[in-house]
């Protein structure tokens, strides 16, 4: 896992005239089993209930930047300290369906057990790259929504856990930048707005 590519990759910015949000893109770097750590979302929460992201959530004034609104999540949701951790750079600005920018940090952080904060946080887990970029473990498709917009999602099944949606785009591009990983040029396959996703 070569993570001097995120360092000197230069992002895309999405602009600020949407709600503004950050994650943390938390990757334990361990020489011979690289790892990613997600958090599976509460199942009482109003929004995603449930799914696989990363730490992090809305901006909120006193944060400063994003990039503060980042490790206070993951301070918050896992109890990253930002003083054992490594900023190593961003990704692309994601529009999510929810109306929100959303801006993804990545960061080294110790190979520990992380505490998830359970009012927002059902689980932390922790999985390895080697398995995230199995062919067997990923699959896309693209999604007709109605008035024709086609939109692709990405899927990683490892474990028992599925990462998709926002968290599935971000993971897809630091996999490309950091890995010899690529996802297919086309989805496997199209699916109308009331099909069930493969979750």
């Amino acid at each position: 896992m070569n993570l001097s590519n995120v360092r000197n990759y230069t992002p895309t910015l999405a602009g600020d005239e949407k709600q503004q949000a950050a994650v943390l893109a938390p990757v334990i770097h361990c020489n011979h089993d690289p790892q990613l750590v997600f958090t599976k979302r509460a199942a009482h929460l109003g929004e995603h209930p449930g799914q696989m992201s990363f730490p992090g959530g809305s901006h909120e004034a006193t944060d400063g930047s994003l990039e503060m609104t980042a490790w206070r999540e993951a301070t918050e949701e896992i109890g990253l300290q930002r003083a054992n951790a490594t900023l190593i750079g961003q990704l692309d600005d994601i529009v999510t369906i929810s109306n929100y920018i959303v801006r993804p940090f990545v960061s080294v952080v110790p190979d520990r057990v992380y505490d998830p904060d359970e009012s927002e946080v059902a689980e932390v887990v922790q999985l390895p790259i080697a398995a995230l970029i199995q062919e067997e473990n990923y699959q896309s498709v693209r999604r007709r929504k109605p008035g024709g917009h086609a939109q692709r999602l990405h899927f990683f099944s490892v474990d028992g856990y599925t990462v998709w949606g926002a968290t599935g785009a971000m993971t897809v591009q630091l996999l490309e930048l950091t890995t010899s990983w690529r996802a297919p040029s086309q989805p496997e396959r199209e699916i109308g707005p009331d099909q069930d996703l493969p979750i």
